[in-house]
């Protein structure tokens, strides 16, 4: 069995991998036609076959790498690595089992369900501030619409959505290799503050009082069944995981569907189209286009072996486009038949997105509320992008919009 650093793979710098306008998608895409794996310079290895890039997701003998990143930069204390420590993400067997199903209840398809008529409040309230045909969609509604939502979730004041939002961002850069190396100082006091609010404010609420998952987890800290810096470190891990990545994935939704009016005019002509709506966005541009594992153990992936302590980066964006799996890969269609095989979007194996089901509702109303508003909807300017080495979202989305009579 050959070994991944005896192939002949092609290298790429990080340099052609900036996301500018979904040009990784050219770059990408060029490479998972010919090769399985592609070595990254100075980093390790995209894995860019569907099948690989599941099992790379599922493999339990990997680690997140951004621990080890961390304090490879000397930060091995503090509230940047008390965070990671503690996110689920980095955390493993029955540890993070045991975390998975203390937030299972606020997370899952029951709440989500639950919570859609709150959503449409909100973004009714947000729409209803727009005036004119012109919106910075990011700062109107992508940005403060799931900040709304976490704090509903999480059962912090709506008051404080804006300053979750705020933390949101930099907490989840922490996941950056990139991010971290250039904006550790950033992070760091996104994360002091949050810890602050967390035990400041979030955890002075009386239990009696509490709301959303304060209300699932005070009780089991009073009890003396959870330690509060793990109820923090939950806390944390919902709000990195249900702010940004809702924030970026509604933004790119309207991007796709303003560079393909026809499509805007299918899911305003029949609303029974917005979950495929939804699970077409999620395919054709998923906001994490890649997530990095370090082997713990030997590896075996499509017939390669892979020595331990090998970092790969599993590419959900060509996964997800693989025209093996999914008729025309390469085009947006929300009538199209997709078959049987899921997104790779939300992971998968352990570290499957606990708060796939709220992703998708809130996504579901955000769509529905906005075809019911706007019968058209088109690029009133270049939108701003984000790196996609962490989450891919947008800076900026400029849209001209024409309003329903």
């Amino acid at each position: 069995m050959p070994r991944i650093d005896s192939l002949d793979l092609p290298t790429i710098g990080l340099d052609a991998l900036d996301g500018s306008a979904g040009t990784h998608h050219q770059v990408l895409g060029s490479l998972a036609t010919a090769h399985d794996f592609a070595h990254v310079e100075g980093l390790g290895y995209l894995v860019l076959a569907r099948g690989a890039v599941d099992a790379t997701l599922r493999a339990r003998d990997t680690s997140m790498p951004a621990l080890a990143l961390l304090e490879l930069q000397g930060v091995t204390d503090g509230p940047v690595h008390r965070y990671l420590q503690g996110n689920l993400l980095n955390l493993s067997g029955e540890v993070h089992r045991d975390r998975r199903r203390r937030v299972s209840k606020a997370l899952g398809p029951a709440r989500a369900a639950e919570l859609r008529p709150t959503m449409r409040h909100h973004l009714d309230a947000l729409l209803d501030a727009v005036d004119g045909d012109e919106v910075e969609f990011v700062a109107a509604v992508a940005r403060p619409y799931p900040a709304r939502m976490i704090a509903e979730i999480v059962g912090a004041p709506l008051a404080d959505a804006e300053r979750l939002g705020h933390w949101a961002y930099w907490i989840q850069a922490a996941l950056d290799p990139l991010q971290l190396a250039t904006h550790l100082e950033q992070i760091q006091a996104a994360a002091a503050g949050f810890d602050a609010y967390v035990h400041d404010e979030l955890f002075t609420i009386p239990p009696a009082a509490a709301t959303g998952l304060l209300a699932d987890l005070l009780p089991q800290v009073v009890a003396g069944e959870l330690e509060e810096a793990d109820a923090a470190a939950l806390i944390s891990s919902v709000l990195v995981g249900g702010v940004d990545t809702t924030q970026a994935q509604l933004a790119h939704a309207m991007r796709l569907f303003a560079e393909h009016p026809d499509q805007w005019q299918l899911l305003c002509a029949d609303p029974s189209l917005l979950p495929a709506a939804v699970a077409e966005v999620l395919r054709f541009e998923p906001i994490t286009p890649f997530t990095a594992r370090l082997t713990t153990d030997d590896l075996e992936l499509d017939g390669v072996a892979v020595p331990r302590g090998t970092l790969l980066i599993a590419c959900t964006a060509t996964a997800n486009r693989d025209p093996a799996t999914y008729t025309d890969p390469g085009v947006f269609d929300i009538t199209a038949a997709r078959g049987d095989a899921a997104t790779l979007t939300f992971g998968a194996g352990a570290h499957f997105c606990i708060g796939h089901a709220l992703a998708r509702a809130e996504l579901e109303e955000a769509l529905a509320v906005l075809t019911a508003r706007f019968e058209a909807v088109e690029l009133a300017g270049s939108p701003v992008f984000d790196t996609p080495s962490g989450v891919y979202g947008l800076l900026e989305l400029p849209l001209r919009v024409r309003r329903r009579p």
